[in-house]
């Protein structure tokens, strides 16, 4: 199937871009799309994903203009041919176990990813011959179809560079395992761990590893997976990262460019524009109940669209809201142990009686699974983000200066916790993990220390988020001549892109 958002023009230069099947890794190039047609003046650009994902892409890329061609292109995926429920496609609606199934079944899509790729060359006319491709981060293995047709190969991981520095060392080197001691408790020097090769990271605690990390060892099918996806980083002829040169040279970006002894250009922040907001009668709620309310009095909470917390820190946390006098908005979904998608229980989960009393008083808001996120984000009642620290989350709440109260649960958001709270000091951790326990009353004295402005604590970290905030926003400008870092980046990408094609061309 191909879709087709724009009548056909000659001589025009085209962009693969390949995301990986999850809403986590759709977003970020969707948003890329949109940067890319803001920034350069290329006229075709063809995402390449399977059927059930066309819609999710076609439906929030940029509309058409004289200029710009957009092309969604399918590739054929069966999941069910290697275990798992007919008809999924997407990470979004798979329980967290067969992500590594999924994962694996994933590069089933090899020799039709090559097929595409060679009938946009041979067939595909001056149109569609790419330029370039820009594959997700977990297709390393789309460098050697690049290859073959001596088309320049980008790896665009939409998460920042500390963050994944940390991941690719951990699961590379799993350090942890000469540890003896594997301790819940955040404070135990004998479970501090040094991040290989990474020195700029300090040390790690133990309980800032996923369980899957932490119980990683021999041929355990996720280690194998993951330990494959990474070793074929450094076969891209580069890696893109969703951060920004002026926040991460010295720390993450120069990991990369030691270990990899590639480009590695920061693009970020990659986020979508306003224009692409949701709308919908959930919308016009959200947007209805935070224009009752004060300016930066609101706490928004969420742990995205693939996490969740435990039925005791999820009765805790409801504690912590009720008691912290903020007012909030809290997208639920069901406890660790029930189906995500199942129908939230609010009475059974929550301290009796918690959404009467929040609606009664107009305190709170509870949104079921789903919210207008960057709406939430960018609404000037909106004080903190009280988040599971997903680098798309990240990037949305601080391109609108809000400050975050940390809770990371599974991969890449230890790390980015650690990253936003001791590089940048926009974060404050709450809880870490799935199994943790904190008590409600020390939740709400963090709660209280972010969101006082009065505080010396809490207007340092407001400081500090709006830096951050200008420093995204600088790197992004193109204007009178003058472009920000990332634009910069990309430029380059595109450079080395275009002199590989004439390269190959003299051939």
């Amino acid at each position: 199937m191909t879709m087709e958002m724009a009548p056909e023009r000659e001589n025009s230069r085209n962009i693969v871009l390949f995301p990986f099947m999850a809403q986590g890794h759709i977003i970020p190039f969707i948003a890329l799309a949109h940067q890319l047609l803001k920034t350069q003046n290329y006229s075709t650009i063809t995402f390449i994903t399977t059927k059930l994902n066309i819609p999710k892409i076609s439906s929030s890329l940029p509309p058409n203009n004289n200029n710009n061609i957009i092309r969604v292109l399918e590739i054929p995926f069966r999941g069910s041919d290697h275990g798992l429920p007919p008809g999924v496609e997407n990470t979004d609606v798979l329980p967290y176990h067969l992500i590594p199934s999924f994962i694996e079944a994933s590069f089933s899509l090899k020799p039709h990813f090559r097929d595409l790729i060679s009938d946009l060359i041979v067939s595909g006319g001056p149109l569609h011959q790419p330029l370039c491709i820009i594959a997700d981060m977990f297709f390393g293995w789309s460098h050697e179809i690049a290859r073959e047709f001596g088309v320049f190969h980008a790896l665009f991981c939409g998460g920042n560079a500390y963050g994944f520095a940390c991941f690719h060392s951990l699961w590379l080197n799993l350090p942890h395992k000469n540890k003896l001691c594997m301790t819940t408790t955040h404070d135990d020097e004998e479970d501090m761990i040094t991040v290989p090769d990474f020195p700029e990271a300090s040390r790690i605690h133990v309980t800032q590893m996923s369980e899957n990390l932490r119980e990683a060892d021999g041929g355990a099918k996720f280690l194998v997976v993951i330990q494959k996806l990474l070793s074929e980083w450094k076969n891209a002829d580069a890696m893109l990262f969703n951060t920004v040169e002026e926040l991460e040279t010295l720390t993450g970006l120069l990991y990369f460019r030691r270990k990899l002894g590639r480009p590695v250009w920061p693009i970020g922040p990659v986020v979508l524009p306003a224009a692409t907001k949701e709308g919908g009668i959930m919308t016009e709620m959200c947007t209805k109940w935070l224009d009752t309310q004060p300016a930066k009095s609101v706490l928004y909470v969420s742990f995205g669209s693939q996490n969740t917390i435990s039925a005791s820190q999820m009765m805790d946390l409801g504690m912590a809201l009720e008691n912290c006098g903020k007012n909030f908005i809290w997208v639920v979904r069901p406890p660790i142990g029930f189906d995500i998608n199942e129908e939230f229980r609010a009475e059974e989960w929550l301290p009796s009686g918690f959404e009467e009393r929040i609606r009664e008083s107009n305190r709170g808001l509870l949104v079921r699974k789903w919210a207008p996120q960057v709406v939430i984000l960018s609404h000037e009642s909106v004080s903190a983000f009280l988040s599971h620290c997903g680098w798309n989350s990240m990037v949305e709440a601080l391109t609108q200066g809000v400050p975050i109260l940390g809770w990371p649960l599974a991969a890449d958001q230890f790390y980015n916790a650690k990253f936003l709270e001791e590089e940048l000091g926009v974060c404050v951790e709450v809880a870490r993990g799935k199994s943790s326990r904190v008590c409600h009353e020390e939740m709400v004295k963090k709660i209280e220390m972010v969101m006082n402005v009065g505080t010396e604590k809490g207007s340092e970290i407001r400081r500090k988020t709006c830096e951050v905030r200008d420093i995204m926003k600088n790197a992004l400008i193109y204007e009178n001549g003058y472009k920000g870092s990332s634009v910069k980046a990309m430029d380059e990408l595109l450079k080395e892109a275009s002199l590989m094609r004439q390269k190959n061309s003299l051939i």
